[in-house]
């Protein structure tokens, strides 16, 4: 096959044959195509676009370049993968929750890029753990814990690191066509039986606008059934963020309140709508009100804290991490407190803003190979609607440095918009697709 003519007629767009995306895919991974045609077909996709069949294809060829793994478990293989918000550590609950109502879950997860925070960099704030495993030991910790939350192994959908890495120097990166294959080809090469999707919209998301969020989840949903595995999402809001924190140790530590039962609210509750339509879409429950009480129940017995204990310790961690998990997450050195300016209510609060703050304090990344300080982050972040008083505690700052925390200090308040009066009703409720 001739990389130049599948180039011209996406160009031209005209339907490609499966066997040509997969010999294209082939190359992306071994190198046989190079970097020129590969950023030549990845404008051609982001002009053209792929029909549903020819999006599915590429996400099954991107899947099949490199290794898929394959379990054989007295239990369905689960996973979830969010889009990204801040405040967003849904996943350090979700999966021991699912592995305690007899679900096993492979999670292979990402790093912190840009605003949003990423789930291996919160693991890793969890002194001696390594998410980095070998295969045998990825499948024996998912066996005998339930789940595990690893970083992906260089022959894991290799053609998509080679596509992901020449489509953010081509100006190509916003194609809904090759963010579905990306996304996707990852997750299904985990070998699931099942997977749900948190497509965020809002302030603290990258899809800003609900048109934009309903696109993308569509086409998730549809490739990834076209390609064989049961899946739905959830457009999701993320106007605000998620938990009362942002930062890698200080998410765990409100992880750890929900598993051991000392906090609810939204992590809790949109950990509990994800791992509903899962389980239930699984066959794990005979209703979403059966999936649902069964994951309450996993939490309120304990039994989800008790996995997670499992999967940090097989993961090098601390053997007593839910007994005390103060005891082995950092402390940043300067904690400030960030006071409201005036009387009011809470009725905006731009989790963009929010998130880069982190990022300022050395909490997340502003390329791949920056180094992250997992103590640093905002705590205790107001909740919108709420009313607050001339001097109140809107949030605090948790820095390495006090020049930094001034700067942090000063992006809260002008993240957090306090108004005369109260905000209305969020307009995005939780949408099923698929």
């Amino acid at each position: 096959m001739d990389a130049r003519a599948i180039i011209a007629a996406l160009r031209r767009g005209e339907g490609i044959e499966p066997e040509a995306l997969t010999w294209f895919a082939h190359g992306l991974a071994d190198h046989g195509v190079s970097d020129a045609q590969a950023g030549a077909f990845a404008m051609a996709v982001c002009l053209r676009g792929l029909d549903r069949e020819g999006r599915a294809q590429l996400t099954i060829a991107m899947r099949d370049s490199g290794k898929t793994l394959r379990w054989d478990l007295d239990g369905p293989v689960l996973d979830k993968h969010s889009t990204g918000g801040v405040g967003d550590c849904v996943s350090l609950i979700l999966a021991p929750a699912l592995a305690a109502c007899g679900a096993f879950v492979p999670m292979i997860s990402g790093r912190g890029l840009g605003h949003t925070g990423g789930t291996l960099d919160k693991m890793e704030s969890i002194s001696g753990l390594s998410t980095k495993v070998d295969e045998a030991r990825f499948h024996q910790i998912v066996e005998t814990a339930g789940c595990a939350i690893v970083s992906a192994s260089a022959d894991i959908a290799p053609a998509d690191k080679r596509l992901y890495a020449i489509r953010d120097v081509t100006a190509t990166v916003e194609s809904l066509d090759l963010i579905t294959a990306s996304i996707l080809s990852k997750k299904l090469a985990a070998g699931l039986d099942g997977l749900v999707l948190d497509v965020k919209v809002g302030s603290g998301a990258f899809m800003k606008e609900i048109d934009a969020a309903r696109a993308l989840a569509s086409a998730l949903v549809e490739t990834a059934n076209l390609a064989g595995c049961p899946t739905s999402a959830l457009i999701t809001d993320m106007n605000a963020p998620l938990a009362p924190a942002l930062g890698n140790a200080l998410e765990v530590a409100e992880v750890m309140k929900v598993l051991r039962g000392a906090a609810r609210g939204p992590l809790y509750e949109l950990t509990l709508a994800l791992g509903t339509q899962l389980l239930f879409s699984a066959g794990q429950a005979a209703s979403k009100d059966g999936a649902r009480e069964a994951l309450s129940n996993a939490i309120a017995s304990g039994a989800a804290a008790e996995r997670f204990g499992k999967m940090i310790a097989a993961m090098g961690g601390p053997l007593g991490f839910v007994e005390n998990p103060e005891r082995y997450l950092p402390e940043a050195p300067v904690i400030r407190e960030v006071t409201a300016q005036s009387d009011g209510f809470v009725s905006a609060i731009n989790g963009e803003v929010l998130g880069l703050a982190v990022v300022d304090l050395g909490g997340g990344r502003q390329v791949e190979s920056d180094l992250v300080n997992p103590a640093v982050g905002l705590s205790e972040v107001v909740t919108l609607g709420t009313r607050v008083s001339r001097g109140q505690a809107i949030a605090r700052v948790h820095s390495a440095r006090e020049s930094q925390a001034d700067r942090a200090a000063q992006a809260v308040r002008d993240a957090i918009v306090i108004s005369p009066t109260a905000p209305s009703k969020r307009v995005l409720e939780r949408e099923v697709i698929g």
